[in-house]
C-alpha cells in the first residue's frame, strides 16, 4: 500500500513544520508569559538600575520574551519561502489556537474541584490547588487581550517589512531584512502590548512607566534578534542544501516574492 505521506512535497512538509513550531512557541509564550523574571539574578550579575523617562528599575521580563524571537526568526523563514499569505495565514491560525487555548483555560478553571485535590501539594507550600491553578492560567482579560493584537500587528508589520526591504536586496543581505523587519516589527509589539493590557486596564499605568518598561522589553528583543541572526543564516543553509535542495528553494524564493 501507498504511503500517504509519500504524496506530501519537500514545500510541505517544511511549511508544515514551521508552522507546527511557531504556532507551538506562540502559544508557549502566551501561557508561560505569566511569570515575571529577574533577568540580572538569574545570570547572576549585579543589578542594571536602568533610568528612563524619569523611572528606574531592574531587567524584569516575562518568561514569554524566551520564546518571542524564536517566533519572528520563523516568520522571516516563513515569509522567505512562502510568502507574506504564509505568514498571514499562520499569524491568523496562531491567534485562533492561543483564543482556543484560553477559552479551555478558563472553562477549566470553572469546574469544581475535586475536594482531595485541593490539598494535594500543601506539604509543598500551596494550600489550595484550585486558588493556585487560577491565579497561574487564570491571565487577566486586558493581558489576554493585549497580547493577541500585538502578536497580530508585529507578525503582520514583520511580513511586509521583511518583503519591502527583500525587493531592494534581493537574494543577498539575509541580516538586513531580517534585523530591519523586526526592528519596525517588535517595536510596535513591545508598546502595543503593554498599552492595552497596562494603560487601557484596569491598572492605569502612568504614561512615563509605560514608555520605560516598553523601551526596555524593546532593546532586550531587539538585541535577542541581533543574536539569533547567525541561525537564521545556518536555518537557510540547511534549508537549501539538505531539505529542500537549490533548486526547490530557489523556486519557492521566487513564488514567495510573487505571491
Amino acid at each position: 500500500m501507498k504511503s500517504p505521506y509519500s504524496t506530501l512535497s519537500p514545500g510541505s512538509i517544511l511549511f508544515t513544520v514551521l508552522a507546527a513550531v511557531l504556532i507551538t512557541n506562540g502559544l508557549l509564550a502566551e501561557i508561560v508569559g505569566i511569570k515575571i523574571f529577574a533577568l540580572e539574578k538569574t545570570l547572576g550579575i549585579e543589578d542594571f538600575n536602568w533610568n528612563l523617562f524619569g523611572q528606574t528599575g531592574s531587567l524584569n521580563f516575562t518568561a514569554g520574551v524566551l520564546l518571542w524571537p524564536v517566533v519572528f526568526v520563523l516568520t522571516d523563514i516563513i515569509n522567505e519561502y512562502f510568502g507574506q499569505r504564509g505568514v498571514r495565514f499562520l499569524s491568523l491560525l496562531a491567534i485562533a489556537m492561543i483564543v482556543y487555548a484560553f477559552f479551555m483555560i478558563f472553562a477549566s478553571i470553572a469546574l469544581a474541584p475535586a475536594g482531595f485535590w485541593i490539598g494535594t501539594a500543601e506539604e509543598q507550600g500551596v494550600p489550595d490547588m484550585q486558588k493556585a491553578f487560577a491565579s497561574i492560567f487564570g491571565q487577566g482579560m486586558w493581558i489576554i487581550i493585549g497580547s493577541v493584537i500585538a502578536f497580530l500587528i508585529g507578525q503582520l508589520v514583520d511580513a511586509f517589512s521583511f518583503r519591502k526591504i527583500k525587493t531592494f536586496t534581493g537574494e543577498g543581505k539575509v541580516w538586513l531584512r531580517a534585523t530591519g523587519s523586526t526592528f519596525i516589527s517588535q517595536f510596535l509589539d513591545s508598546y502595543v502590548v503593554l498599552y492595552i493590557a497596562f494603560v487601557l486596564g484596569p491598572q492605569q499605568w502612568p504614561f512615563k512607566l509605560f514608555l520605560a518598561i516598553g523601551t526596555v522589553n524593546y532593546i532586550y528583543k531587539f538585541l535577542v534578534a541581533i543574536l539569533l541572526t547567525p541561525l537564521i543564516y545556518l536555518l537557510h543553509y540547511l534549508i537549501d542544501h539538505y531539505f529542500l535542495g537549490p533548486q526547490l528553494a530557489t523556486q519557492l524564493k521566487k513564488e514567495a516574492m510573487a505571491s
